[in-house]
């Protein structure tokens, strides 16, 4: 049976190569059918490519860190069958070697040396048939050693004594200072870092992060950003997720939170206001009526962004499955291509990281991404009274090609309004 070629497969839209990501199975090692082979690392996402048939991998041809192509071969699959097929073949023909080695009679053993004469010994250089005279006795050694020892001490007092004058005849010479009483110890060198503390590593970027990194200086480039700020009061959406959390939990099997509030926030907002909703392309601008959100999460790889298709029509609870799915599979690199593609408006909650307040840069195509961050009890002032509620910044970051700042103010101080009265979205006032 003929070995099978493993060949980068066509992971998404636009996407000529990717990179081999690490491989899940080692040279000679058995694999089962559909048993994940290799991982594949592509500017959207992380995919891992299953095995077509059992068998064993025979031989791996692109090794991790390296690019491939769409469609070239990066390994071999023996399959089930074939490898105890070529071992019984070659069993076969190592039987079928001749013996003629192990018939062949073996040398005779050549004979011993003789023995050097006594008048062959008298050719070896004199010094070598001198007899050496006995050792030193130990006690006598040591008396040498002690002896040269004094000698050089008494050498070395009378060389000092006779030293040459250096300033003139008949003037004495001058003993430093230094060596008037007992000498002055070295000072102490400065203590030296471990080699540890001062280590560095080289770590490539994946092709992930590097895609990442790519169109984020992208959208600096080529959109001109902007961000306005305002701040939420979150005791309306607490009081509800601690008045309604239990039952939701117990019907839905998912926590209700935070983000599913903020979706349908975001939604009503840009129903009003559809240039965030909006694209520049080429010299036009494309408004949508449909509403396919990202949510930016963290994974291990870098940072993704998978899309809520159609979220107008998502309850709260499929909100919450959808982003739990999302959050898990990111982490174990299992999101598919698609899912990362597209999308109209992006959400992105650093307050999951503790981050108090910071400009998001937007995803392009797309003209406007909302920042969520950290929820703190802060003095406000209410009815002329000072008192302590939880808060949260709020940032808008917009492409001002398309959205204009009276759009981007008042978007943003109507998601203000929908999360401090939640009962606008079921009104729709």
């Amino acid at each position: 049976m003929k070995a099978i070629e493993i060949k980068v497969p066509e992971i998404g839209e636009s996407i000529t190569e990717v990179e081999i990501g690490g491989w899940l199975k080692a040279q000679g090692q058995k694999v089962e059918k559909d048993e994940p082979l290799v991982a594949l690392e592509s500017e959207k996402a992380t995919v891992e490519m299953p095995a077509p048939e059992a068998g064993t991998l025979a031989e791996i041809l692109k090794q991790k860190g390296e690019v491939a192509k769409v469609g070239e071969v990066i390994a071999r699959l023996e399959p089930d069958g074939q490898e105890a097929a070529a071992a019984k073949t070659t069993e076969s023909k190592r039987n079928q070697e001749p013996t003629e080695a192990k018939a062949k009679p073996a040398s005779p053993p050549s004979p011993p040396r003789a023995k050097p004469t006594a008048e062959k010994q008298s050719d070896k250089p004199i010094a070598a048939r001198v007899p050496r005279e006995p050792a030193e006795p130990p006690a006598n050694a040591e008396l040498r050693v002690e002896k040269a020892r004094e000698e050089m001490a008494d050498d070395a007092e009378e060389q000092t004594s006779q030293a040459p004058q250096q300033k003139g005849a008949g003037q004495p010479v001058k003993k430093a200072e230094s060596q008037i009483g007992p000498p002055t110890p070295p000072s102490p060198a400065p203590p030296k870092a471990p080699a540890a503390a001062r280590a560095e590593e080289v770590v490539p970027m994946s092709r992930l992060r590097r895609t990442v990194a790519e169109r984020l200086v992208e959208a600096q480039r080529n959109a001109a950003l902007l961000t306005t700020f305002n701040e939420a009061d979150m005791s309306a959406v607490i009081a509800l997720r601690e008045q309604h959390g239990e039952p939701f939990k117990q019907r839905y099997q998912v926590k209700l939170g935070l983000m599913s509030f903020f979706v349908k926030a975001s939604i009503d907002a840009l129903k009003l206001f559809p240039a965030l909703n909006a694209e520049v392309r080429g010299a036009n601008i494309v408004y949508r009526n449909y509403y396919d959100l990202g949510v930016a999460i963290g994974s291990a790889k870098g940072l993704v962004v998978p899309v809520l298709r159609n979220a107008e029509l998502l309850s709260f609870a499929e909100v919450e499955i959808a982003i739990g799915d999302f959050a898990k599979r990111a982490q174990e690199n299992k999101l598919k291509v698609e899912e990362l593609q597209g999308g109209t408006f992006t959400l992105s909650n650093g307050g999951v990281y503790g981050s108090l307040l910071s400009t998001p840069i937007i995803n392009p195509p797309q003209s406007g991404v909302l920042g969520l961050h950290a929820i703190q009890p802060r003095p406000v002032a209410r009815d002329g009274n000072v008192v302590i509620k939880p808060m949260m910044y709020l940032a808008l970051t917009y492409d001002h090609r398309v959205v204009d700042g009276r759009e981007a103010v008042s978007f943003l101080k109507r998601i203000k309004e929908v999360i401090e009265t939640p009962a606008r979205m079921l009104l729709e006032v």
